[in-house]
């Protein structure tokens, strides 16, 4: 069974189709990037997938479960409980640490765990890192403490929103390769891009124009490039 299903959905403000008729699946342990031009829909698909937003019409199924007609506060839950969301702005809270930062997470999901949120760190190399503030981390290492924060409630899928959009060449690759290790896991990934670097990592991608799928590119030779962090995944 696809761990997400888009059927048919449309977001529509007033004239404007932001999607149209969209349909898509996911399965479990896929890594899915979504590409497209500027208003191609990309922000809209993010939303409706991390129940930040409802579409105006078709269905959104998670997991099996219908959450397009879930009442906000249902939404807040299904989004706390299932989804890690990643963003290109850091939204990191300025006087906490790194680890706090992480542990915020914990706190609204179930029990802050300081055990748990230092081993979350240290996944993403910033073990050493976790008593500084954001000011005191490069834009790299902010976006890597994102990232823990985003695993810490081990969720069913991520989502990423241009994660790599601030960030310099080494530290892009250094979230692609943290990005290649999830996949190997089995984790789920949905990547929202515009860098064709980026989506060319992925498993497969999908091209959204004008608010709908214009074509899905099956990468053939992702197997290849997983390969390192998939033995060392299984050792």
């Amino acid at each position: 069974m696809s761990l997400l299903e888009l059927k048919s959905i449309s977001k529509i403000y007033g004239d404007l189709h932001a999607l149209d008729n969209v349909s898509l699946k996911v399965e479990k342990g896929e890594w899915v990037a979504i590409m497209g031009p500027s208003g191609s829909g990309k922000s809209t698909m993010m939303n409706i997938i991390g129940c930040m937003d409802k579409p105006t019409s078709g269905q959104v199924l998670l997991d099996g479960v219908d959450i397009s007609k879930e009442s906000d506060r249902n939404l807040t839950a299904i989004r706390r409980d299932k989804i890690g969301l990643i963003f290109q702005q850091f939204h990191l809270v300025n006087y906490l640490t790194a680890l706090e930062n992480v542990m915020v997470a914990q706190y609204y999901h179930s029990v802050p765990d300081e055990a748990e949120a230092m081993e979350a760190l240290r996944r993403v190399g910033l073990a050493d890192r976790a008593k500084h503030l954001p000011s005191q981390l490069s834009g790299g290492e902010q976006q890597r403490v994102c990232i823990a924060r985003a695993l810490i409630n081990y969720p069913e899928l991520i989502l990423a929103d241009e994660p790599t959009g601030n960030l310099d060449e080494a530290n892009e690759n250094i979230v692609l390769e943290i990005f290649r290790q999830l996949h190997a896991e089995g984790t789920t990934l949905v990547v929202v891009t515009h860098d064709p670097e980026v989506g060319e990592v992925a498993q497969r991608t999908v091209v959204l124009e004008y608010g709908k799928i214009t074509r899905e590119i099956h990468n053939e030779s992702f197997e290849a490039k997983t390969a390192p962090a998939l033995a060392e995944a299984r050792n």
